[in-house]
């Protein structure tokens, strides 16, 4: 199976400096911080590539490069072969672009409210000319709302069903490829799996391939055929659902699993997460996970491991072995 998706050495650099005239008068530096550094992972056509990690890490703004709403500092972003970061001809990226739809976090706020529902599932094809008739009650249909629908408002549903509403408008162009940013984290749990099984059942039907983010490892266990583990803006780990959860090679994979919620957990004890995220102004030299790790030696905090394959995994770990 061919690879949809090339992310080589992204990263994303941001200025969060104090004005000029403030620097100036504080005599302080500019102020960068790294919210992505160097990651590189490929998704197969019709499969799903899960990014997990915590807030901060780096996960949508991965998301928003891959679709091309904010310009990566370095690296590249390749869509069915087409450098999206290079690419001189306009033609050619346009093209590339249709192909890439992307589900928001809130499902509310990603809804023009002033607009009917039809408008809005219709918006991605009238933007390129006239939409086919009957295009949004058909998609309405498709996932699990009805065709009356199509003229009523946003405000006029629940959580779950604008979320339905979104999918139903990321799948109006026809796309190939949807970047799915936490879709299901505003959402009840009961109605999380409705969405993600509706998404499961749309990825059979038309033949899609999902970059999926979320905070969730449970969500990610069962609908991803392969896990990008985050931190601070760098890939630490990468392996499909049974290896990642049955053997983590990485300590902060590990913690993150100690740390989720299990049925069966009751009474249990759990040494707690140590230490908070690093100030991604200022990281760490070497491993950025060496201050929290319960096995680092001197190498993690002087040298960056870089990401290798270890029994059918990757992991950035000197010690993963």
């Amino acid at each position: 199976m061919s690879d949809l998706v090339q992310v080589q050495d992204l990263t994303r650099v941001f200025d969060v400096s104090k004005p000029w005239l403030n620097r100036v008068i504080e005599r302080l530096p500019k102020a960068l911080l790294t919210a992505v550094s160097d990651v590189s992972f490929n998704v197969g056509e019709r499969t799903v590539y899960a990014l997990v990690g915590e807030s901060g890490s780096g996960k949508s703004t991965i998301g928003k490069m891959v679709v091309g709403l904010l310009p990566p500092s370095d690296g590249a972003v390749e869509i069915g072969g087409v450098n999206l970061v290079t690419e001189e001809d306009a033609e050619v990226i346009d093209r590339a672009r249709t192909d890439i739809q992307m589900i928001f976090q809130d499902p509310y706020a990603s809804l023009n409210p002033r607009w009917k529902v039809g408008d809005i599932i219709e918006e991605p094809v009238a933007s390129r000319g006239a939409a086919p008739e009957g295009l949004a009650e058909k998609l309405l249909v498709q996932v699990g709302l009805a065709a009356e629908d199509a003229g009523k408002f946003p405000h006029e549903f629940s959580g779950g069903q604008r979320q339905r509403i979104c999918i139903a408008r990321a799948l109006a162009s026809e796309p190939k490829l949807i970047v799915c940013d936490e879709p299901t984290s505003a959402l009840d749990v009961s109605v999380q799996a409705q969405v993600l099984n509706l998404m499961s059942d749309l990825k059979d039907e038309f033949g899609l391939t999902y970059l999926f983010i979320s905070h969730d490892l449970t969500v990610v266990q069962h609908i991803a055929d392969k896990i990008g583990v985050l931190y601070l803006g760098r890939l630490v780990e990468e392996a499909t659902p049974d290896h990642l959860f049955e053997t983590p090679k990485h300590p902060y994979t590990q913690m993150l699993l100690a740390a989720a919620p299990k049925i069966d957990g009751f009474g249990r004890e759990v040494e707690p997460p140590q230490g908070e995220i690093p100030d991604p102004i200022n990281p760490p030299t070497g491993c950025a996970f060496h201050p929290r790790c319960p096995i680092a030696v001197d190498r993690c905090s002087q040298e960056r491991p870089a990401m290798r394959d270890l029994m059918g995994q990757r992991v950035a770990c000197h010690l993963a072995d």
